[in-house]
C-alpha cells in the first residue's frame, strides 16, 4: 500500500512536470489539502472511538486526561505529519515555503495539544478533593508560558534558519529586560511553588490579611494574582509573594478541628465583691446557681466562677476535647476581668457569633442575682442620676 502511494505521487509529479512545471506547486497544495482532509477526517473517527472508550470505562481519570479538546488538537497533527511524508516524494528539493509553513504548523499545534494537556492535568488534579492541594494553579499556568516560549524559539529559528541554541544566545543580551517585564510572573512562580509546598493556602480557606485589609475566602490562585472575596462580597486581588513576604490569618485548621475560641472577658466592680450570707446561698441553690464543686464558697465571686465553669462543662454547644475555664485576670484601674474561655462546637460564622451571645446575655443577667456589679464608664444618664 505504502509503494502503490509513493509510485502515484512520484507519477503526479513526472506528468505535471513534464506537461505544466509551472503547475507543480498548484497540483502539490490541491494533493496536499485532499490528503490532509482525508487524514484528518480518518483520523477523528479514530480518536472519537477512543474517546467512547474512555467515556464508558471506570476510571475516571482517563476521562480528564483525553478530553474532547486533546484529543481534537492530537487529530490536527495529521495534516503536518502528511506534508512531511509528501515533501520528499513530490519535489527533489522541497520549496522553502512549503517546508518552513508545515514545519510551524506542527510546532504551533503540537505546543497548543501539549498546553491541553498540562490544562487537564490541573483539572484532574483539581476535581480530586484528596490531589487539590497539589493543583496550584500558577505552576502549571508557568509550564504552559515555557512550552510557549519554546515553540516561539523553534518558530524563530525556522524562518531565520537558525538553531535554537543560536536564538538562546541572542536572548540572553535581553534577559535583563526580560527579568524585568515578568519580574511578577518569576516572583508568582516561586511564591506559588512555596506556598504549595509547605500548604499554606487552598481555595476555600478563609484568610484575613490585615495589610490588605483582607477578611474572607480565596476564590482563585493563579501565577500572578489571588482572588479573595471578603465577607462584604468585594473582592481583593493579592500578588501571590505578598502571602510569602507578609503574615496573614488562616482559619481553615480551625474549622477542620471543629471548635472556635470563644475569648472574652467580663469587668467585674472590686467593690462589689463579698461573701455571702447563709440565706442568699441557699435561695442560689434552690434556683440551681451552686453545682456541687462550689460547696465550701461563700464569697460571690468565686460561686459565679464555679457556676459558670459547671455550665461550660455542661453546655453541647461548647467542644469539651478543648480546653475550657473561667478565671480572674489581674485587677485593672477599671475593675477585675474574668475572663470566660472555652471552644465552640459550630465553626460557621453565623452559629459562632450566635451561641457567643447567648452565652454572655445569660451570663450579663446571671452576674446580678450573686450581688454583684460589672464595671462600665459612666454615662450622661449616670451624670444626671448623680445630679438629681
Amino acid at each position: 500500500m505504502n509503494d502503490f502511494v509513493i509510485s502515484t505521487i512520484e507519477y503526479v509529479r513526472d506528468w505535471v512536470s513534464d506537461s505544466a512545471p509551472w503547475a507543480v506547486n498548484l497540483v502539490f497544495a490541491l494533493l496536499f489539502g485532499v490528503l490532509s482532509a482525508i487524514g484528518y477526517w480518518l483520523t477523528k473517527m479514530m480518536l472519537r472511538m477512543v474517546e467512547s472508550m474512555v467515556q464508558r470505562s471506570d476510571t475516571t481519570w482517563d476521562d480528564d486526561l483525553l478530553s474532547s479538546a486533546l484529543l481534537s488538537r492530537v487529530s490536527m497533527l495529521t495534516p503536518g505529519f502528511l506534508g512531511m511524508y509528501l515533501l520528499p516524494h513530490f519535489y527533489n528539493e522541497a520549496p522553502t515555503f512549503f517546508d518552513t509553513s508545515i514545519r510551524i504548523y506542527l510546532c504551533v499545534v503540537v505546543s497548543w495539544a501539549v498546553s491541553a494537556l498540562i490544562t487537564n492535568l490541573y483539572n484532574a488534579l483539581y476535581n480530586r478533593s484528596n490531589l487539590r492541594p497539589y493543583a496550584v494553579k500558577g505552576v502549571f499556568q508557568m509550564v504552559r508560558l515555557l512550552i510557549y516560549g519554546v515553540a516561539i524559539i523553534i518558530i524563530i529559528s525556522t524562518l531565520v534558519g537558525k538553531s535554537p541554541t543560536a536564538i538562546l544566545a541572542a536572548f540572553g543580551g535581553l534577559a535583563a529586560v526580560m527579568m524585568l517585564v515578568f519580574k511578577d510572573t518569576i516572583l508568582g512562580l516561586v511564591a506559588s511553588v512555596q506556598i504549595s509546598a509547605n500548604k499554606m493556602l487552598h481555595r476555600g480557606d478563609w484568610i484575613v490579611m490585615d495589610s490588605h485589609k483582607t477578611n474572607g475566602e480565596v476564590l482563585d490562585i493563579s501565577l500572578t494574582t489571588i482572588r479573595v472575596l471578603n465577607w462584604d462580597n468585594s473582592v481583593t486581588t493579592i500578588p501571590p509573594y505578598a502571602m510569602v513576604s507578609e503574615s496573614f490569618r488562616n482559619y481553615q485548621d480551625m474549622r477542620r478541628a471543629g471548635g472556635r475560641r470563644i475569648d472574652r472577658s467580663i469587668l467585674i466592680d472590686l467593690n462589689s465583691v463579698k461573701f455571702l450570707n447563709e440565706d442568699k446561698i441557699e435561695d442560689l441553690r434552690a434556683q440551681g446557681f451552686i453545682p456541687a464543686q462550689a460547696e465550701g464558697k461563700t464569697t460571690n465571686l468565686g460561686l459565679l466562677r464555679a457556676y459558670l465553669d459547671h455550665k461550660l462543662a455542661t453546655d453541647n454547644r461548647v467542644v469539651h476535647d478543648m480546653l475550657y475555664m473561667v478565671r480572674q485576670m489581674e485587677p485593672t484601674p477599671t475593675g477585675l476581668p474574668l475572663q470566660i474561655y472555652f471552644f465552640t462546637s459550630s465553626t460557621a460564622w453565623k452559629d459562632f457569633e450566635q451561641v457567643q451571645s447567648d452565652f454572655f446575655d445569660e451570663v450579663f443577667a446571671t452576674v446580678q442575682l450573686f450581688e454583684l456589679r460589672m464595671f462600665q464608664a459612666p454615662s450622661g444618664t449616670d451624670f444626671q442620676k448623680l445630679a438629681n
